[in-house]
Order: C-alpha cells, then sequence, then structure tokens
C-alpha cells in the first residue's frame, strides 16, 4: 500500500476512500446512466460526455494540500466528476436546467465561472454544480449512501474545454507563473476564444431565425422573397412540388416511386439560374406537360415497376435544356453535375435525345 506521507486525519480520510471506491463507482454509472437519458430526450448535440473517479494519488495530493478543512470523506465534492462538453454557450444553460430538476443542486457550493467575467479566465469559464442523487430519481436500498455521496457536474462549451485543456499542458494557471508577455499573449487569445464562441451562437440563432422566416414566407406562398439556397431548397422539398408529376407518370406503367432525395438537383438548379423558389414554381409549371409526354415516350411500351421519385425533376430538367437548344451536350452536362462526370453520361444523353425528339416543342 502507497504512503504518501499524510498526517494521521488525512491518512484515516485515504483509508475511507479505500473502502468506499466501489460505491464511487456504482454512484458513476447511476449518474452517467440518467445523464445519458437527459441527454437523449433533449436531442442536444454534444461534443462529448465524460466522467472520473480521483485517483488514489490525486486525492492524496489533494489531502496534503487542503486536508484539515474536510473533516469527512463527504466534504470532499469531486471525488466523483462528471463533464458535459457542448458546442453552444446556450446549451450549456440547458443542460443545466435539466440537472436542476434532475438532481439536487448545493447551491452553496456550486459556481458559475462565466459570471466571474475575469479578463484572462475563458478557460475556466465552466459551470460547475455540486449534486446528490434525490431518492425518487434512484434509491437502492442495499446502498443508501449512494443518495448521500456528493459530486460534482461541469458544464462548458467545446472551445472552453480545449482551452482549459491547453491551460493544462502548458501548466498555466495564472499571471504569477509565467513572464508577463506570455501572460498578455494568452490572455489575448482566450478572448478571440471566447469572442467565438458568442459568434457560433449568435450565428446558430440567426440561421434558425431566418429558416423560421423562410417557413412563413413558404406558408403565405410568398415564394418569390425566398433566395435558392441549400436551406430554402430543403424546407420547399418538404412541400413535395414534383409529387403530383412524379405520381402522373408512375401511372403510366402503374410503377412503385422510390424514395429519393431531389438535393442532388440544388446545384444544378443553380446553374440553370434560378434565383428563388418562385423560379422553381415557374420552371415546373412551364415546363410540366412537356415532362409528361417525355416519361410517356420513355415509359409508355415498357413494364417498368419501379422508378426514382426524382423522375419529375429531371424530366422538367431535361425539357428545359431542351426548349433552350441546349442539345445533348446540355442533357449531359445536367447529368454530369447530378451524377458526376462520366462517359456513361454522354450514352444517357443519346438515349434520351432520341427519346425527346418526338415532343411537339422539339420538331417546330
Amino acid at each position: 500500500m502507497t504512503e504518501y506521507g499524510l498526517d494521521i486525519h488525512c491518512t484515516m480520510l485515504l483509508e475511507d476512500y479505500r473502502e468506499q471506491l466501489p460505491k464511487y463507482r456504482l454512484l458513476q454509472q447511476v449518474v452517467m446512466e440518467k445523464l445519458g437519458e437527459l441527454v437523449k430526450k433533449s436531442g442536444i448535440e454534444l461534443n462529448s460526455m465524460e466522467s472520473r473517479i480521483k485517483t488514489e494519488a490525486s486525492l492524496a495530493g489533494k489531502l496534503e494540500r487542503k486536508g484539515p478543512k474536510y473533516d469527512s470523506l463527504t466534504d470532499i465534492t469531486d471525488i466523483f466528476g462528471a463533464r458535459i462538453i457542448t458546442f453552444y454557450n446556450e446549451d450549456v444553460d440547458r443542460i443545466a436546467s435539466m440537472a436542476e430538476i434532475l438532481f439536487d443542486i448545493d447551491w452553496a457550493n456550486s459556481i458559475d465561472k462565466r459570471k466571474m467575467h475575469q479578463y484572462d479566465s475563458f478557460g475556466y469559464n465552466s459551470l460547475h454544480y455540486i449534486c446528490k442523487i434525490p431518492k425518487q430519481l434512484f434509491y437502492d436500498e442495499k446502498h443508501p449512501e449512494l443518495n448521500e455521496i456528493p459530486f460534482e457536474l461541469q458544464m462548458r462549451t467545446a472551445l472552453q474545454h480545449v482551452w482549459s485543456a491547453i491551460q493544462h499542458d502548458i501548466g498555466y494557471k495564472n499571471d504569477i507563473e509565467i513572464p508577463v508577455e506570455y501572460h498578455r499573449n494568452l490572455s489575448r487569445l482566450a478572448g478571440m476564444l471566447e469572442l467565438a464562441d458568442n459568434e457560433f451562437s449568435r450565428i446558430r440563432t440567426d440561421i434558425s431565425d431566418y429558416r423560421r422566416r423562410i417557413e412563413h414566407l413558404m406558408k403565405d406562398g410568398k415564394l418569390e422573397e425566398i433566395s435558392l439556397d441549400g436551406d430554402s431548397f430543403r424546407s420547399y422539398i418538404d412541400m413535395q412540388p414534383f409529387n403530383k408529376l412524379n405520381k402522373q407518370i408512375a401511372a403510366i406503367t402503374k410503377a412503385e416511386l422510390l424514395p429519393s432525395s431531389p438535393m442532388s438537383y440544388f446545384p444544378l438548379l443553380r446553374e440553370m439560374g434560378m434565383k428563388t423558389l418562385a423560379d422553381i414554381e415557374q420552371l415546373i409549371s412551364d415546363n410540366f406537360d412537356d415532362a409528361y409526354q417525355l416519361a410517356l415516350f420513355q415509359l409508355g411500351t415498357t413494364d417498368i415497376d419501379i422508378l426514382s421519385s426524382n423522375i419529375g425533376i429531371q424530366n422538367i430538367c431535361i425539357v428545359h435544356i431542351l426548349k433552350n437548344d441546349g442539345g445533348k451536350a446540355g442533357i449531359r452536362w445536367m447529368f454530369d453535375i447530378i451524377n458526376g462526370v462520366s462517359e456513361h453520361n454522354s450514352d444517357m444523353a443519346q438515349i434520351i435525345l432520341e427519346q425527346a425528339s418526338k415532343l411537339s416543342f422539339m420538331n417546330k
């Protein structure tokens, strides 16, 4: 057994730790299970969730420094600790609110270091709760003491965690330990990271607001006010704008429609000059009938029983390209964009051009 040169009181606390270690491991298991359920239910995407039990050597070092202030092992609140690392500041607050419902919080010993406002404190800006498991959450008659063991729950962002790890790696704690020029550089970097942390949250909020605005404009039918981008096109797809044409085409051979995302057509639509969602609506309206006629020539003499749900948008784009004198090269260009460049696309373009040759607008 390792001896650490501690006084009698601290040695007894260390002996107690050795005896209680299995109970701390059980506490760790219960807490991490409950936290996992909490996070899963919340839907919050985490950077990581981790836990640790202080090693004997680490506890001995703490007792050597602060031993006299502890009357019993339960006065040491961080023997077991859990840490939740989020991507955004606001998710730290969300996790904290849920933890407050889940656990009993010792507010007198908990601390929100984010509110300390020290100019060099970014790396320490985590939220620390000292918690206990309430009986209504978990109770084991064989181990009732689990409800009396305090543990620490830390919540911080990924950038705060990275900065804290860097500080720990270089042995930095305060400006007394290093020359002032290094301290100044570290403080400047801390400020930049804090700004980045806040900006990530602001940008996410702005994007969420933008998406809500798109949804409202769509509900109001104001598609001309919605610029075509990846987000707006994805929301537009949810309205199933190609569904009517798809069903008409599938009815030709009574085929089943195999779901497929039209997102691969987004770059093509941009290249075709579509600027707003109203432009796509007009594209559909202008080419609906000819796209259906093309499908008749493609499928009328076949017994195909499975079709991609992208058949509608594909034929609309083909018809649009042919109406604008794109010819075989234009159709190949389309397939190169949506499927990747391939010689096979040239063969497909030739076949489709032959099928489309009977369309009325091709013979004007």
